[in-house]
């Protein structure tokens, strides 16, 4: 599994976690929910400014979701 594809599967589960529908989150973040859906599916990469303001809005440290030792 790629990098990119951990990271989208860690934001959903991190997402759905706190309870917040795609929608929400996007809302939260002020990014479209085309934008969020296509981080999610891995089909766009979350660079590391969009990295933090989802951990930010989630609530979570950015390593989380970008480190390879989870």
């Amino acid at each position: 599994m790629d990098k990119n594809t951990l990271v989208a599967q860690r934001i959903r589960a991190f997402r759905k976690l706190k309870g917040y529908t795609q929608n929400e989150l996007a809302s939260r973040l002020d990014i479209s929910l085309a934008v969020l859906g296509s981080v999610e599916r891995g089909t766009r990469r979350a660079d590391p400014k969009l990295i933090q303001q989802i951990s930010e809005a989630l609530g979570i440290d950015p390593e989380e979701l970008s480190s390879s030792s989870r």
